[in-house]
């Protein structure tokens, strides 16, 4: 009997845990893109107005994400403007759980089959790698080389305290602004 009441809560739980790491996501997206040089690279081959979903299937949480061009994102929140252009898409809330929160990487949940990717495959490969870069600064090493498939050698400790502080203010900022508006 108490098992019964007790699975609603987790997979609420679970769910508010997914909303809330794809709301700092999509504004950390964002953040990084005006931070670091390599994700700025990897986006320009992005073409302008690209955009990104994430979500879990079927109408579950989401974030969107849009290339502006010069290597930049915006965040959108879980509402997009036009069409996707890429949805990189959970198949239970579950899954996505296991990927958020660092217990599984994105390429052993895609190797699962726990994920599906809707558009272009070298678009997915490249935000993957914007992604893989984020995590990377903004996640202590030990959690990073859990999340990402290969941790950068060439990301060393003051880079990466500086480019985390400057990704982080800029996401505090970005949610304060929200509340704002």
């Amino acid at each position: 009997m108490l098992a019964k009441r007790i699975q609603p809560m987790i997979f609420q739980a679970r769910r508010l845990y997914v909303e809330m790491m794809f709301q700092v996501m999509g504004r950390a997206l964002q953040a990084v893109s005006e931070v670091d040089d390599s994700v700025k690279n990897e986006a320009r081959a992005l073409p302008e107005g690209f955009l990104f979903e994430m979500m879990v299937m079927p109408d579950g949480p989401r974030l969107i994400v849009e290339h502006t061009g010069l290597g930049r994102f915006h965040f959108h929140g879980d509402s997009a403007p036009r069409p996707i252009d890429l949805s990189i898409q959970f198949k239970h809330i579950a899954h996505a759980f296991l990927v958020l929160s660092f217990q599984e990487k994105t390429s052993v949940a895609f190797a699962n089959d726990r994920m599906l990717v809707d558009g272009d495959i070298s678009y997915a490969v490249r935000m993957t790698r914007v992604l893989n870069r984020l995590e990377s600064f903004i996640l202590p090493k030990l959690i990073a080389q859990r999340a990402v498939k290969e941790y950068p050698a060439n990301l060393h400790l003051p880079e990466k305290l500086i480019s985390a502080a400057r990704i982080y203010l800029k996401v505090a900022t970005n949610f304060v602004e929200t509340v704002r508006a």
